[in-house]
């Protein structure tokens, strides 16, 4: 984990102390995890120091990896100049079970890479960087994957991560995360899905400002309004934020870092919420005054949208007590805006 880019960060954002690699390796065990964590490092090294591969396992076979999706993002927005390292342009996560697969077979004497389905450029880029930082044999990668393109729901990073993933799988290395992070910088700008739980990111640096654990079990009724949205695009042409505006994102973050790590349903709700308004006069939703109706009437925890993307939800905590009611309801007043809502469920440290 890169610690020399968060420290002074994490602790203004809420008196936190920081994270350490012992809280995200900690994360990166539980169960909902470890399928798809064992080849990715988060220790402290320079982007291009790797680890070497154990001699006593075979040196090459082939491997499937996984990285999850997000719902578009729980806050995203600027903070307050001089307030974060290098970028002032952030978001939180929302990791939901809805996965990006790639199975890399490597071709001996080759550097390139062939990727199906062969539209995913973006992938083929970032595996032949990565074969080369690591002296492999390019190959053949295979994608599939569960999250829509063009929606806001990081289908394009958890093919990169997946991809990456697969590749250092396949020749048993453990890639660190700030390598990763370095080759989608060179792409795009990336959701944080390389980090387990729930992070506060910068997605045009590809790095991260800080861990704030695991997000507590919710649902997320959604709604796509249509079209696509393409990231580097989207991000090209979005002004700047107001300052007044830069503060209210400041203390959402701040309130974020209590909330989450506290599993406070209520005030993460809120936040989502307050998010999505203050994005609507940069990239309106069609449908959020509904959304904050149907939200209001059946007492949810409140909407959540994907920034750079088509999806808008409503948020329901499916611990409490009423929760199935609140999901019947919710979808009867969601289906006049989209006849065939889904239901989208949080990753979730919780066993």
């Amino acid at each position: 984990m890169p610690t020399q880019h968060s420290a002074s960060f994490i602790e203004s954002a809420g008196g936190r102390a920081r994270s350490t690699t012992r809280e995200l390796l900690e994360a990166a065990a539980d169960e909902v995890w470890k399928p798809y964590m064992y080849h990715q490092t988060f220790e402290d090294a320079g982007a291009a120091d790797i680890i070497a591969e154990d001699p006593q396992q075979p040196r090459v076979h082939s491997s499937y990896a996984l990285c999850c999706g997000t719902f578009g993002e729980l806050l995203q927005g600027q903070l307050p100049v001089g307030s974060a390292p290098l970028d002032p342009h952030f978001l939180i996560t929302m990791p939901i079970v809805l996965f990006a697969r790639a199975h890399f077979m490597p071709i001996a004497g080759t550097r390139s890479v062939t990727v199906y389905p062969s539209h995913k450029v973006k992938a083929k880029r970032l595996a032949e960087n990565l074969v080369i930082a690591l002296g492999v044999s390019g190959g053949i990668l295979l994608l599939q994957s569960e999250l829509p393109e063009g929606k806001g729901l990081a289908s394009s990073s958890a093919d990169l991560v997946a991809a990456a993933r697969s590749i250092a799988c396949c020749f048993k290395r453990r890639v660190r995360t700030t390598l990763i992070e370095k080759l989608m910088a060179e792409i795009e700008p990336s959701d944080g899905v390389m980090y387990p739980g729930v992070v506060a990111y910068q997605q045009r640096a590809c790095r991260l400002l800080s861990f704030l654990g695991q997000m507590p079990p919710l649902a997320i009724v959604g709604i796509d309004e249509g079209g696509a949205v393409e990231t580097v695009d989207y991000d090209q042409r979005r002004g700047e934020i107001s300052a007044s505006h830069r503060a209210e994102y400041q203390e959402l973050l701040h309130r974020a870092c209590t909330a989450i790590p506290r599993g406070d349903t209520a005030t993460i709700g809120r936040i989502a919420t307050a998010s999505a308004l203050l994005h609507q006069e940069r990239a309106p939703k069609r449908h959020l005054n509904s959304m904050l109706k149907a939200s209001e009437a059946n007492e949810a925890l409140g909407v959540i949208v994907a920034h750079s993307g088509t999806m808008i939800g409503i948020l329901l905590d499916r611990m409490a007590a009423d929760f199935t009611r609140k999901l019947r309801s919710v979808l009867d007043h969601v289906s006049p805006l989209d006849n065939s809502p889904n239901i989208y469920l949080t990753m979730t440290g919780c066993r």
